[in-house]
């Protein structure tokens, strides 16, 4: 099992640091989100300061980009990092395409992130072999690449996709053309073991593929701290969490896994009354220890290992890696040892 960090960088000028810090504690990767900044740069600095790291986005908005825009993004990446780029995908909702990105949403997140991964290939494939680029599908179709604007190849050109999602039918994507699947963090072990990985074994068999091909990652939530204060600010950081995923319906299917159809319908009625800020105080703690691992520091990466050996290939906690911040240097610093004791 590896371990991974994720960062939020709000300066671009400490990336270069936060790559060397990562690399020194001896992490497995560094991923970024699309959140408030976009989550390619972040790594360009970081490929520039790093040796061995995997670099990888967990994840970046697929629709909004034309495939193009992310091939050849990645394309610099991988060629970058020698190889050490990671591309996660993700659908993102309809109100977020819609809405946030003004883009187009066809109603077909499947289909149109399948070709989407298709085409990427596609494309990196005429870049590798300074050839013609043909791909024809229901949503793209790509068939116009004069050699001006091919980058041509690179020595390292099979770049990992990593896809996400919640449901069965995007699991089963995952099996059939992924490299890897970011499991999303609001899960339980039952639903890692009863849906997502049955559906991703049958997305694998229906494409003649090896479901252990496809390299499972999560940043786990988790509640920590070295002091009472700390832990409980943690818990209701992370009650507050899981109140938000639990107030969207397209995550009930987890709760309703575990007889918790009521708890979230209630979480939905306090988001759509804006009692945001109180809904931490309504998650309770069966639903807090089932989603969460909770325990000090110097126990934490030894009961996330325990909880998903065999579930899960990478992991991660759920907040951002920061070296500057005392409070967590020494979760930081106990996963470092951990890692280095199972190694």
């Amino acid at each position: 099992m590896k371990f991974d960090v994720t960062i939020f960088p709000d300066d671009l000028n400490k990336a270069i640091e936060i790559g060397r810090s990562v690399e020194a504690l001896g992490f497995d990767g560094l991923w970024t989100a699309e959140a408030q900044h976009n989550p390619f740069l972040p790594l360009t600095l970081a490929a520039t300061s790093t040796q061995r790291i995997d670099l990888g986005t967990q994840i970046a908005v697929a629709f909004p980009r034309s495939p193009m825009v992310t091939a050849q993004i990645a394309w610099d990446l991988a060629a970058q990092s020698k190889g050490r780029f990671i591309l996660g995908l993700g659908t993102q909702i309809k109100i977020h395409i819609v809405k946030r990105f003004s883009a187009t949403w066809i109603d077909k997140p499947v289909t149109q992130l399948r070709e989407y991964v298709e085409s990427l290939r596609a494309i990196w494939k005429a870049f590798q072999e300074n050839g013609a680029l043909r791909y024809r599908g229901e949503v793209y179709s790509f068939g116009f690449l004069p050699p001006f604007f091919n980058p041509g190849p690179i020595e390292h050109p099979h770049i990992p996709v990593y896809i996400s999602g919640v449901g069965a039918p995007l699991c089963k994507l995952g099996g059939e053309i992924a490299d890897g699947f970011h499991v999303h963090p609001f899960h339980t072990t039952k639903y890692l073991q009863e849906v997502i990985h049955p559906a991703i074994a049958e997305g694998a068999a229906a494409a003649g593929r090896d479901p252990n091909a496809v390299q499972l990652s999560c940043a786990i939530f988790v509640v920590t701290g070295t002091t009472p204060e700390e832990i409980e600010q943690n818990t209701v950081d992370i009650k507050s969490q899981i109140a938000f995923y639990a107030s969207t319906p397209s995550y009930h299917r987890v709760l309703e896994m575990h007889g918790w159809k009521d708890f979230g319908e209630r979480m939905n009625q306090l988001s759509k009354e804006g009692k945001w800020t109180e809904m931490h105080r309504e998650v309770p703690d069966e639903i807090l220890h089932e989603i969460a691992v909770v325990a000090p520091p110097d126990e934490l990466p030894y009961k996330v290992r325990a909880r998903y050996e065999g579930l899960l290939h990478r992991v991660g906690y759920y907040f951002p890696f920061k070296p500057e911040e005392e409070t967590r240097r020494v979760v930081w610093e106990h996963a470092s040892r951990a890692m280095a004791v199972s190694s």
